[in-house]
């Protein structure tokens, strides 16, 4: 008690001790300028398909930040300068987070893929920063509550723990990007790899390619001729997605015209009265709770069905949860999006999400029954599908595992069927991009049969049955097993004999593999 009653008059001494010494009216409010950037970050469009997932991630963490201001911006006292201090560290923070963020919406696609590990490398720099700054929070100068203390302190817990992750990439897309990036001989270029790394970065129309243009000219004039092989390399990669897709290359550095909707969106602000105070997004079905205040009706659904009762803006208690539309406010949103040409994001409701979840939960049980079926066909179908299934998303490929589908896909790949061994292979590399799924496939011994496939299946099957090797030895104990179970020889074949994705496959592959001392010996010895 004595040490509570302490710390509260040391907290007095100090904000009339710093009330005098508060920055000058005439000085930026930091907690203004926070506001402003969180909400210059929620007018961002979407993110680039390579940092997609890092970039909501971050974006997450700048909502989490919308309690903190409140309670500070109805602080009835002057905020101590000490206060002030960690408020402009903060913003410092959230502005290089800001500029990463812009760079991961509006930079090139091409560059963004090509340089991952760079811009996931300045992703650590910013959670470094951000975690620096939540070490040492004044919460009692700043008049926090223990509730808001909890999150920060959930916060940055998490921060601390993301700084060291690792990340599994799109393992095809990293290869497509070698081989399409690297390959200096337009006729020797595989036009499917093309076609699919071009879907992949979404770069297959017009309009996305005017854009992506835009974005590269934009590159070569910050770079100001430096990198200038680097930078001629991108634009090389442009110019056959554009001659995929029947457009004419140009100089991209001089020449291209700007398309009339990047002009017009780049200066386009969203009115703050348009976004949901939960999500920060432009608001689609708005409704009103009983605290008056407004907000998009799936994100306040989903914070009473939190067990939440309160206003989330005022946190004051709620009479009642009923929701009432604003339609008002929508007739106006949907007024200036006419008026700015702004086309609004096609929402996709929770019922949406969870039928299409309930639809693979009940159909992959049946699909992994069927990979021990008796009849050909009926495997193969099974094996094919669940191939699909594993690479649309996550949830996917925990739900074939979780219904115990790794061991007869395994039990798949010795199968004189060629087919169903390469979809068997695919749906196993597929799998592995789950960091849990890879410690289970080794588990079942996966590891040699994926070797006897890279030696003796299709070409297809041997390609990604490289990548897969590649994905299981992310883990280092994976190393040695591929190590000890004589996979080096056939990955140095296909880097000899295979096609020019095989070669980048094995070449990937083996890149990897040499983290480990023993590989490096093998490798030598049957370079």
């Amino acid at each position: 008690m004595a040490k509570n009653g302490e710390r509260d008059t040391n907290a007095d001494n100090e904000r009339n001790e710093f009330n005098e010494s508060t920055c000058c009216d005439d000085e930026p409010d930091p907690v203004d300028e926070i506001q402003r950037v969180i909400e210059s970050v929620a007018q961002f469009g979407e993110y680039r398909r390579t940092q997609r997932k890092e970039c909501y991630s971050l974006v997450r963490r700048f909502k989490l930040m919308l309690p903190l201001m409140e309670e500070v911006r109805d602080l009835d006292e002057r905020i101590p300068e000490k206060g002030v201090a960690w408020l402009r560290n903060l913003r410092d923070a959230l502005l290089c987070a800001k500029e990463l963020l812009r760079f991961c919406s509006q930079g090139s696609k091409v560059q963004l893929a090509l340089e991952g590990e760079v811009v996931m490398m300045k992703f650590q720099s910013v959670y470094e920063k951000l975690s620096q700054v939540f070490d040492d929070v004044p919460c009692y100068l700043l008049g926090i509550s223990e509730e808001v203390k909890e999150q920060l302190q959930l916060m940055h817990m998490q921060l601390r723990r993301v700084r060291n992750r690792t990340d599994t990439q799109d393992i095809e897309l990293a290869m497509d990007m070698m081989v399409v990036f690297f390959e200096e001989d337009d006729r020797n270029a595989d036009s499917a790899i093309v076609e699919r790394l071009a879907k992949k970065l979404q770069l297959h129309s017009v309009n996305d390619l005017n854009i992506e243009t835009v974005a590269i000219r934009n590159l070569a004039r910050e770079r100001k001729g430096q990198n200038a092989e680097s930078t001629q390399r991108i634009i090389n990669v442009l110019n056959k997605f554009k001659r995929f897709a029947g457009m004419e290359e140009t100089n991209v550095i001089d020449d291209p015209i700007v398309p009339k909707m990047l002009q017009k969106c780049k200066s386009l602000i969203i009115p703050h009265e348009f976004l949901c105070p939960i999500t920060l997004e432009i608001m689609i079905d708005p409704v009103i709770v009983a605290s008056g205040q407004t907000y998009e009706r799936i994100s306040i659904e989903k914070w009473f069905q939190s067990n939440h009762k309160t206003c989330p803006k005022t946190r004051q208690p709620l009479s009642h949860l009923s929701l009432a539309p604003n339609y008002a406010l929508k007739n106006l949103i949907a007024m200036w999006c006419e008026n700015n040409n702004f086309k609004l994001p096609k929402q996709v409701t929770s019922s949406e999400q969870e039928s299409c979840y309930i639809e693979n939960t009940e159909e992959i049980p049946c699909l992994v029954e069927s990979l021990s079926s008796i009849h050909l066909d009926e495997q193969r179908m099974a094996v094919e599908k669940i191939r699909m299934l594993s690479k649309e998303n996550a949830e996917n490929r925990v739900l074939v595992a979780e219904h115990g589908g790794i061991p007869p896909l395994v039990q798949l790949l010795p199968y004189p069927d060629s087919k169903i061994q390469e979809h068997a292979v695919t749906a196993l590399l597929n799998l592995s991009i789950d960091e849990g799924n890879k410690k289970l496939i080794s588990k079942e011994g996966a590891i040699p049969a994926i070797i006897e496939v890279l030696e003796n299946g299709s070409t297809v099957a041997k390609e990604n049955s490289a990548a897969a090797l590649f994905s299981l030895s992310m883990l280092d104990e994976n190393k040695d097993i591929v190590g000890l179970s004589n996979g080096i020889i056939p990955l140095v074949d296909l880097l000899q004999n295979g096609t020019v994705r095989g070669k980048k496959d094995a070449a990937t592959a083996l890149f990897n593999l040499c983290f480990i001392d023993a590989n490096k010996g093998h490798k030598l010895r049957h370079d």
